[in-house]
């Protein structure tokens, strides 16, 4: 179960009165959105690199915290559990490989069938084979949800953001094809600085 959740893909929660918007689509979508829209697209692209600690909340509420590591340049992600979790997901060679240690148990599944492989595109264009589906703008928080437009049944990606003087990414939520979500809020996250060591995206973790 401890790796049915983590496969579920790091997001718990549901989108707040999200009102359906159609990025491909004049449809649906005012000028507002459209232009909303192109700026969460543009600040996404200039994240090559982040690392933040995290608490994640698992379908079932259970809650985790840990380290994250996100090197969208290289599509390469860590997810590194706090102490006692045995878990520990990376992302690496266009594969999410997971690992529970106390079990002894790892699955691998392309990271092209997961909703978090949108993130880790070094640039995302939210059009194409992109879809919004919902965007929610409400005081400085905004939501906004994306799915594979070939594949929606795979699972959506709501990325979440926080507007000050500029958009700051504060987390995501992620929605499986049996509609189970994983909520990941991202805390003291930082945006570039030096590439971290490429052992940290092994994905040769069944022995580690």
């Amino acid at each position: 179960m401890r790796l049915l959740a983590l496969a579920l893909l790091l997001g718990g929660g549901t989108v707040l009165h999200p009102r359906p918007v159609m990025a491909q689509m004049v449809v649906g979508a005012s000028d507002q959105d459209h232009a909303l829209i192109k700026r969460i697209e543009d600040h996404l692209n200039t994240i090559t690199l982040l690392t933040a600690q995290f608490h994640q909340v698992a379908p079932d509420g259970k809650q985790s915290t840990g380290t994250a590591w996100l090197d969208r340049t290289n599509r390469r992600m860590r997810f590194q559990y706090d102490a006692p979790s045995p878990l520990l997901l990376v992302a690496n060679h266009d594969q999410v490989v997971f690992n529970d240690s106390q079990l002894g148990q790892t699955t691998t599944m392309p990271m092209d069938k997961t909703p978090i492989g949108l993130l880790l595109r070094p640039h995302l264009e939210l059009s194409g084979d992109v879809r919004v589906t919902a965007l929610m703008h409400e005081g400085p928080e905004i939501e906004i949800t994306l799915v594979r437009d070939e594949s929606p049944g795979d699972g959506s990606l709501t990325l979440l953001f926080h507007e000050g003087k500029t958009l700051l990414l504060r987390g995501w939520i992620v929605q499986d094809a049996q509609g189970a979500s994983t909520r990941v809020d991202l805390l003291h996250a930082t945006v570039g600085g030096p590439p971290p060591p490429d052992r940290l995206f092994d994905t040769d973790i069944g022995d580690k």
